[in-house]
């Protein structure tokens, strides 16, 4: 009798340990950037710095399975009239297909729209010795570097075993649930995770634009920002994300 006991609920406690992970649903994440500190170290910001609200909160859903994800913008955030909000990658989709290995995103930048098919992006992840609660979720802390010096900061979850996140960021063992770039004062940090599973439609996104790679894209807004200062290599860092 012990010994059925004993089954019984090593059964449930191996129920239990499985029914935490989530192989399917939608997360909502909050995009926040610092504007004050974004542009504290410029001239003209001075005068505008009184009247200009300090965070830009934004908004985007990340629908997902354990074969692809789609990042598309969510419900509304800040104004998009604001003259903060007129920058590359406000209204960044990009879907991920983990079976082929490819990313297909829709980028615009200003007035120029891109499409954007490659394959997925590679990082280079540093594990640390750091955890962190996010929606009740353990999170572990991972570094990385992109466009050759810009430190990026995520903590994923093993709880949501797909290896996905904001914009083109993934490659980690679990869902990518608080995502950092200092450089840009800028955080990703889900809200809401709904575990309906998405359907087809969800997984779309706009086809139009001139279709180029991430290499090919990067070397075009280079070109083009060039001679902007420190917003243009901001501007460049926005488009490539």
């Amino acid at each position: 009798m012990k010994t059925i006991v004993a089954i019984v609920i090593c059964l449930c406690s191996i129920a239990q340990v499985q029914a935490q992970y989530i192989f399917t649903g939608k997360i909502e994440y909050e995009r926040k950037k610092n504007i004050h500190g974004l542009y504290k170290d410029e001239e003209w910001f001075d005068k505008y710095k009184a009247t200009t609200q300090k965070f830009l909160v934004n908004y985007f859903d990340l629908s997902f399975d354990t074969t692809r994800t789609c990042y598309k913008p969510g419900k509304e955030g800040d104004a998009a009239t604001s003259w903060m909000a007129q920058a590359p990658a406000m209204d960044n989709t990009v879907y991920t297909d983990f079976t082929a290995g490819r990313v297909k995103a829709n980028k615009t930048v200003y007035e120029q729209k891109f499409l954007v098919d490659d394959s997925t992006r590679k990082l280079a992840w540093k594990e640390k010795d750091e955890l962190r609660i996010i929606l009740g979720h353990q999170c572990h802390k991972a570094v990385s570097i992109i466009c050759d010096s810009v430190y990026v900061v995520a903590f994923y979850t093993e709880d949501i075993p797909v290896s996905g996140g904001p914009e083109l960021f993934g490659g980690l063992p679990g869902m990518i649930l608080e995502l950092a770039i200092p450089r840009l004062h800028t955080t990703w940090t889900a809200t809401k995770i709904d575990q309906t599973p998405p359907v087809d439609a969800d997984y779309k996104i706009p086809e139009k634009g001139k279709k180029t790679t991430q290499k090919e894209l990067l070397e075009t807004v280079k070109d083009s920002f060039n001679d902007w200062g420190s917003s243009g290599k901001r501007n460049i860092l926005w488009t490539v994300l």
